[in-house]
């Protein structure tokens, strides 16, 4: 592996398409890190199997953070010596943060058993079931059906306080319990810095060196960045809220503050990258 100035953790959730069109310059992004050898790690909430046609078409090589924090995967042969902890999922080595399934599956029955709330995961749904309550096409819509960490449901007919009820008692137990829009999942010991932490030790260890760790997160990604030397927050204006303004202006003065739609965002976090701004 060729010396790196960096290593760039990105936020891909808002940039990858599943409906639509992809964020534009985001492909020419990911080629101009390829040709300035600065490896970029994709961070997602989706499943390996989710993101893995994303991957191909923007021929990403490099490895990924999956499931919110739950594990990090790397393609085969990526890092000359193998992390010391590591299960097989797939075509990947996976470095596991969070406990594999089916521990978030019987979490979360046990979870609902306790507290009296009564819960629908996505993978109990039929398959047109599945896609009318994530929102996906019928075949990404299954691809959530088999996720290698986290489970994904939705609370039925539940009460605002038998919500809250539930999320306190989650807490309580040390799990991970997100939601997403009308979703949530539930995750047994997900931690998003920690994978980003990881991944960065094995690119020290290979490239004998320190590089910087650079964050690039959508609108509101306080963890990722966070776990970060450096960032990129790249803000929607037309679709930011009161809350998301007033966290912003919260953030250290080593993240950046960029417009999502400006033409050329890409083009000037290469350049700050490299070291020209």
């Amino acid at each position: 592996m060729l010396q790196t100035p960096a290593i760039v953790f990105c936020d891909v959730d808002g940039l990858l398409p599943v409906r639509g069109k992809m964020a534009p310059g985001f492909d020419e992004f990911n080629a101009a890190l390829e040709h300035a050898a600065i490896p970029i790690v994709w961070v997602t909430h989706r499943t390996r199997l989710q993101i893995d046609d994303p991957r191909r078409k923007l021929g990403h090589n490099h490895p990924f953070i999956a499931e919110g924090g739950c594990g990090a995967y790397l393609p085969e042969g990526y890092f000359h010596l193998r992390p010391p902890k590591t299960v097989r999922l797939g075509r990947f080595t996976c470095l596991p943060i969070a406990e594999p399934q089916p521990a978030a599956a019987e979490a979360l029955e046990e979870l609902s058993a306790q507290t009296g709330v009564a819960v629908v995961p996505l993978r109990s749904l039929s398959p047109r079931e599945l896609a009318q309550n994530s929102g996906l096409p019928a075949q990404q819509a299954e691809l959530v059906r088999h996720p290698d960490f986290d489970e994904l449901f939705f609370f039925a007919g539940a009460a605002e306080a038998d919500v809250k009820r539930f999320v306190a008692e989650s807490t309580n137990r040390h799990w991970q319990l997100r939601q997403r829009g009308v979703l949530w999942s539930l995750a047994v010991g997900a931690n998003l810095k920690q994978c980003v932490r990881e991944l960065s030790k094995l690119y020290a260890r290979a490239l004998r060196s320190q590089p910087k760790v650079v964050g690039v997160a959508c609108n509101d990604a306080p963890e990722l960045l966070e776990a970060c030397d450096r960032g990129f927050l790249l803000v929607d204006s037309t679709t930011s809220t009161d809350a998301s303004m007033a966290a912003r202006k919260s953030q250290p003065a080593r993240f950046r503050e960029m417009e999502l739609r400006s033409a050329d965002v890409w083009e000037r976090i290469v350049e700050a990258l490299g070291g020209k701004s």
